[in-house]
């Protein structure tokens, strides 16, 4: 068997392996006795929130039973985006915080993601203990009775802690009034906070997607699917729509003539703001392998350094602590803002492209113009085997090739896929005919020299 825990915690078929009440149980244990050996505090306790699917109810107790039967008591916070789930676990000084939730996948998906006591994701060696636990049974006998068990409680006031939370990122001079917004909470964690939230700004606010039902989420809606938050923009005269994923750590966003934008360009518009009003450290941002050429040559246009990381919010964040960059994200629309969270929070990054509208008073689609989006071939192909690409010479002469031929206006990738026998061939160039027809000629000597 594999790794239990992926770069964002675990997650699986809810009912299945490892995604069953009985493997979450003795997550629940194990994440508990781990807290119990790095914490400080007599009595430790753990944070446990989750997005809207109907399987959370019964991961929700599995969790509460495994972490109360190591003596560690549980704080029951609901429905709430993953951010707020970090920032509470920090707030109340917990010893970890746990997310019941699949992120952007299907309901019939689910997952486990784990905050420290800090409000940043768990490191790799405590869940690699986390595992080791659970496998070992090192655990099985550690039971405490009487006082000594676990106690569980609900904190009916997560939610208003979040939203100040959130409304405290947005320049307190500042307010919303005049603005018509669009929100689609995708049926998801956000969709009680994100219209409070936004409403409370003093923005006119039309939510879509916010009437969860347990299997809806993500439903052909959110952040990944557009076209009913595109159409409802331009129907309404909206000045901005705003689309966050199943548990609300990603944004994108729609500008009033129903064109999306996607997280390179929410990037580079906030790095744009941030460094004219003095506020990019380091004068850095960071961004991924999958980030679109054009976003790099407008950072390049403004003098602002680009830092790259592997593809994945956590090596993103990893990258960002480590060269003191406060803004970083993905293409995906994963933000993040150092200055204001330890985490990607679709709402908080909402609220500083906001921000930035209102600093330059210029509509969104203006804004968006800060990049130029080059066009953008991938191709997957099947592999049996995954031999070093830089050990291909036939491969490294087609590369060549093609970047000689691009001439630095566009680039390619050509890496493994990490979780399947495939490997992928990315191509960006100033038009459609010459992105397309390089990507193929890659694809092609791919098959020829991997097969």
């Amino acid at each position: 068997m594999g790794r239990m825990f992926g770069t964002d915690g675990v997650r699986g078929v809810a009912n299945k392996p490892p995604m069953t009440a009985e493997t979450v149980l003795e997550i629940g244990r194990a994440t508990a006795h781990v807290c119990k050996q790095h914490g400080q505090s007599k009595r430790h306790t753990i944070v446990i929130g989750k997005d809207t699917r109907v399987s959370g109810y019964m991961l929700e107790n599995a969790l509460t039973a495994g972490i109360c039967s190591m003596g560690v008591d549980v704080y029951l916070l609901g429905p709430l985006p993953t951010p707020g789930i970090a920032f509470i676990t920090q707030s109340m000084r917990a010893d970890a915080g746990l997310v019941i939730s699949a992120s952007h996948n299907p309901y019939q998906d689910n997952g486990i993601k784990i905050f420290s006591r800090t409000g940043f994701k768990l490191p790799d060696s405590e869940e690699d203990e986390i595992e080791r636990l659970i496998t070992s049974g090192d655990i099985k006998d550690i039971r405490p009775t009487a006082d000594e068990v676990g106690k569980a409680r609900r904190i009916d006031d997560a939610i208003g802690r979040y939203i100040v939370f959130c409304k405290n990122t947005f320049p307190r001079d500042s307010t919303l009034e005049g603005l018509k917004i669009v929100l689609d909470c995708s049926n998801g964690a956000t969709y009680k906070v994100a219209p409070t939230i936004f409403s409370e700004l003093g923005a006119e606010v039309i939510a879509i997607h916010d009437q969860p039902n347990g299997t809806n989420i993500n439903e052909a809606c959110g952040s990944q699917h557009t076209g009913d938050l595109r159409r409802k923009v331009v129907e309404t005269g909206a000045h901005i729509g705003l689309a966050f994923d199943g548990d609300g750590d990603r944004l994108i966003a729609v500008d009033e003539k129903g064109e999306e934008l996607t997280g390179d360009h929410l990037i580079a518009l906030c790095a744009k703001w941030l460094k004219e009003t003095g506020l990019l450290a380091g004068n850095r941002v960071v961004a991924t392998v999958m980030s679109n050429f054009g976003f790099r040559e407008a950072m390049e246009q403004l003098d602002i350094d680009v830092e790259i990381a592997d593809v994945g919010d956590r090596y993103v964040l990893e990258r960002m602590r480590e060269t003191g960059a406060i803004l970083g994200g993905e293409a995906s629309g994963h933000l993040i803002f150092l200055n204001h969270h330890t985490t990607g929070d679709g709402i908080i990054a909402a609220l500083q492209v906001l921000a930035a509208m209102q600093y330059y008073n210029q509509p969104i689609s203006q804004l968006g113009q800060v990049m130029r989006m080059y066009p953008q071939q991938l191709i997957n192909i099947n592999v049996a085997s995954k031999p070093p690409i830089k050990d291909l010479p036939d491969l490294q002469r087609a590369i060549t090739n093609a970047e000689k031929e691009l001439a630095g206006k566009g680039r390619v990738l050509i890496r493994y896929s990490g979780t399947q026998s495939m490997c992928r061939v990315m191509v960006e160039a100033p038009d459609e005919e010459q992105t397309n027809r390089l990507c193929q000629e890659l694809a092609e000597a791919v098959k020829q020299c991997i097969g």
